[in-house]
C-alpha cells in the first residue's frame, strides 16, 4: 500500500471550517476595551425573565438603564482599583458603626410600609388603581430620599406593588397579624409600621410575633426575648417549625413499622404507655419540688412561671419552646374580639423569605400545602388554609419589608440576600469571622487558620483569605492554577451560618452581647502551623519567617567579589603599607569561557517550577 498523503484526510476539517470558521466575529471599531450597550431590537421581547434579581451592581443597574432608555453610549474600562485582602474589606469601624446607628434611630419613623388609599362603595377600580399607584410611588420616593440624603442603606425591599396589595387583603381579613421573625436576630425581621398600620385599618386586630427556629436559642435567651417583647407590648411565642417537622417524620416511620408488624405496634403501645406513666411522676415530683420551692422562695423567678403557657391576651409572654399541639391551641385561644369570619378566627401570616413562613404552615398542616422557597416572589396569591375548624390560616406571599442594615454584608449573613447570586464574598466572610470566633471555625470544620504576623495583634479575628484558603485547602476546592477556590469555599461557609451550623445569636437592647451569647470553649488540641506540610504551607501563605531571622539572614552574607558583567579574571588590587598600588596573580589571561563547563539549556517551566507552587 502506498502512504496516505496529507492532504486527502481532511475533508471533515473543510467543511467544519467552511461552515463555521469564517463567521463575522464581534470586535470593537477601534479595538479598545470598551463597554458598550446592545439594545435588543425585538429578538427577546417575546421572552420572559422571572428570576428575582435583588442585588446589582452599579455598572449592571446602568446598563440595565441605559438598555431600557434606548440609548447607546461608550466607556473605556480604565477606573480599576486593588484591594488588599488581608484588611476589614467592606466592614465599618466601631466610630462609623455608631454614627449609623444614631442616624437609623432619628429616622425610625419614615421607615414605613405603604399605605392602601381609603375607598369605600362608590370608588370605581380605576380611580382606587390610580391612587394607589401614586401613594405607592410617593412611598418609594419618600424612601430613595431618605438613602440619597442621608446615606443610609436599606433592605432591599419590595417594589412590586402587586404584591404590597395581597399584604392589605391579608391584613384587613385577619383577626390576628402573626409576624414570623428570625430567632438569631428578631429586631431585622420585625416591622413595627406594619403593626400600626394594623391597628389603622381596625383597632380590634391582634398583632404577634412567632419567634420561629427557636431550637437556636437557649431558654435563658428566649427570657430575655420575652421580656423585652413584654415591655414592648406584644404577644410572642416562641416555635421551631424544623424540630416539628423531624417529630412528624419519626412518627410516620414509626405508623409505617407498626402497620407492617401488628406485634411490634403493641410494643410501640406499651412503651408509649410505659413512657407516659413515667412523663406523669417526673410531673408530681416537679409539682411537689415547686410547692418547696414556693415556701423557700415567696416570689416565683421567671423560670418558674414559665409552666404555665399563656392563653388569655393579658397574660405575659412565655419563654417555653411550643409544640405543635400547643401552637395550635395558643392560636385559639388568643384573640377574643369581634371576629371577621363568625365561624373561626382568621390567623394572618406574614414574614420575609427564608425566615420559615411556609415551613411554619406546612408543619402546622401536617402536609405540605405551601412551597417553601428563600427566594421573593415563590408565592404570587395569598392563600387561606383551614388549620381546624375554628382556624383560618391565610396565608401572605413573602415580603422583604423596608428596614435599616449597616453594610450589604449584614443581608448576606440574615438570608435577605441570595448567597448564590453574591458578586463579592470578602465583605460577608469578614464579618463572619469578626462574630465567629477563630477557636469555633477551627473546631467545626477541622482545619488550622494561619495566625497573624509579626507585629500585628495575635487576638484579632481572621481575614476571609485566611478562613478561605484553609478551608479550601482542607475540602479539596482549587481552581485550575492549584490554588484553594475562594470563591466557592464562602458560598459553603455562609450558607453554614445562614442555616444555623455556625451560631451567632443577637440579643435585644436592653442586654449587653458578650453576656447574651457565649460561645464553647476550643474542643480539639491546637496545632502549630510548622507542623503543616510544606505544601499546605504553602497554599494557606504562612511565613514562616520572623524579623529576626530575616536580619541574621541579611546580615550574615558578605560578598567577597564585585559583581561585575562580563570577565571575572580582573587581577586583584591591594593597596600596601606604604601607599603603593600591588597587582596579585592575574591567573590565566587566555580566553576565560575555555575549560568551562557549558550550563546546560533547560525548560523554562522546569527552571521556574518553584514559582509555581502553592
Amino acid at each position: 500500500m502506498g502512504k496516505k498523503s496529507k492532504g486527502g484526510s481532511n475533508l471533515g476539517r473543510q467543511l467544519i471550517k467552511d461552515r463555521f470558521g469564517h463567521t463575522p466575529r464581534r470586535k470593537v471599531d477601534n479595538d479598545t476595551m470598551l463597554h458598550t450597550t446592545e439594545l435588543q431590537d425585538g429578538y427577546d421581547w417575546g421572552r420572559l425573565n422571572l428570576s428575582s434579581v435583588t442585588e446589582e451592581s452599579s455598572f449592571n443597574a446602568f446598563l440595565r438603564t441605559a438598555e431600557l432608555a434606548g440609548t447607546e453610549f461608550q466607556a473605556e474600562k480604565l477606573n480599576i482599583t486593588f484591594v488588599n485582602p488581608k484588611q476589614r474589606v467592606g466592614l465599618l469601624s466601631k466610630t462609623q458603626e455608631q454614627q449609623m446607628h444614631k442616624k437609623h434611630a432619628e429616622h425610625v419613623d419614615q421607615l414605613k410600609i405603604p399605605r392602601r388609599p381609603k375607598w369605600n362603595k362608590e370608588t370605581s377600580a380605576e380611580d382606587l388603581e390610580r391612587a394607589e399607584n401614586e401613594a405607592f410611588l410617593n412611598w418609594r420616593r419618600d424612601l430613595a430620599m431618605l438613602q440619597e440624603d442621608e446615606e443610609i442603606l436599606m433592605t432591599p425591599y419590595e417594589k412590586n406593588l402587586e404584591f404590597w396589595r395581597q399584604l392589605w387583603r391579608v391584613v384587613e381579613r385577619s383577626d390576628v397579624v402573626v409576624q414570623i421573625v428570625d430567632a438569631r436576630n428578631p429586631l431585622l425581621f420585625r416591622s413595627v409600621d406594619l403593626e400600626k398600620y394594623v391597628k389603622e385599618v381596625d383597632s380590634n386586630k391582634l398583632n404577634m410575633i412567632l419567634v420561629n427556629k427557636s431550637d437556636l436559642l437557649t431558654l435563658e435567651q428566649r427570657q430575655h426575648w420575652a421580656q423585652y417583647f413584654d415591655s414592648e407590648g406584644i404577644r410572642t411565642a416562641f416555635y421551631s417549625a424544623t424540630l416539628v417537622e423531624e417529630e412528624l417524620k419519626r412518627e410516620a416511620e414509626a405508623a409505617k413499622l407498626a402497620a407492617e408488624s401488628p406485634s411490634s405496634a403493641l410494643e410501640l403501645k406499651q412503651l408509649r404507655e410505659a413512657a407516659e406513666d413515667i412523663q406523669q411522676s417526673l410531673d408530681a415530683v416537679e409539682h411537689t419540688l415547686e410547692a418547696i420551692e414556693s415556701k423557700i422562695k415567696p416570689k416565683a423567678t421567671p423560670s418558674e412561671s414559665e409552666v404555665k403557657l399563656p392563653r388569655l391576651p393579658g397574660d405575659k409572654n412565655s419563654a417555653h419552646l411550643l409544640s405543635r399541639t400547643e401552637l395550635i391551641d395558643f392560636l385559639r385561644h388568643i384573640y377574643t374580639g369581634p371576629r371577621h369570619t363568625k365561624q373561626h378566627v382568621t390567623i394572618g401570616m406574614v414574614g420575609y423569605p427564608n425566615v420559615g413562613k411556609s415551613s411554619t404552615i406546612n408543619s402546622l398542616m401536617t402536609v405540605k400545602k405551601v412551597s417553601v422557597s428563600a427566594t421573593p416572589g415563590k408565592t404570587k396569591r395569598f392563600q387561606t388554609l383551614f388549620l381546624d375548624n375554628d382556624i383560618l390560616l391565610c396565608d401572605c406571599p413573602g415580603l422583604v419589608m423596608p428596614s435599616f442594615v449597616l453594610t450589604k454584608a449584614d443581608m448576606l449573613l440574615n438570608g435577605i440576600l441570595p448567597i448564590d447570586q453574591m458578586r463579592d464574598h470578602v465583605p460577608a466572610v469578614n464579618l463572619l469571622c469578626e462574630r465567629i470566633p477563630r477557636h469555633v471555625l477551627e473546631d467545626k470544620y477541622g482545619i488550622v487558620i494561619a495566625k497573624p504576623p509579626e507585629g500585628e495583634d495575635p487576638d484579632r479575628p481572621p481575614f476571609s483569605e485566611e478562613l478561605l484558603l484553609a478551608y479550601g485547602y482542607n475540602r479539596g476546592f482549587m481552581t485550575s492554577n492549584g490554588q484553594p477556590d475562594q470563591a466557592r469555599s464562602a458560598r459553603y461557609v455562609l450558607k453554614d451560618y445562614v442555616n444555623g451550623k455556625l451560631l451567632f445569636a443577637l440579643g435585644p437592647p436592653s442586654v449587653v452581647q458578650s453576656e447574651y451569647h457565649t460561645f464553647p470553649e476550643r474542643q480539639r488540641k491546637p496545632l502549630e502551623e510548622s507542623q503543616l506540610p510544606g505544601q499546605q504551607q504553602r497554599a494557606m501563605r504562612i511565613n514562616k519567617s520572623t524579623s529576626k531571622e530575616l536580619d541574621q539572614q541579611f546580615f550574615s552574607a558578605q560578598p567577597s567579589v564585585a559583581h561585575v558583567k562580563g570577565r571575572t579574571n580582573f587581577p586583584h588590587v591591594r593597596l600596601a603599607n606604604d601607599g603603593t598600588l600591588v597587582a596579585g596573580d592575574a591567573g590565566p589571561a587566555a580566553k576565560p569561557w575555555r575549560n568551562v563547563k557549558k550550563e546546560r539549556r533547560e525548560k523554562l517551566r522546569k527552571k521556574f517550577s518553584h514559582l509555581d507552587e502553592h
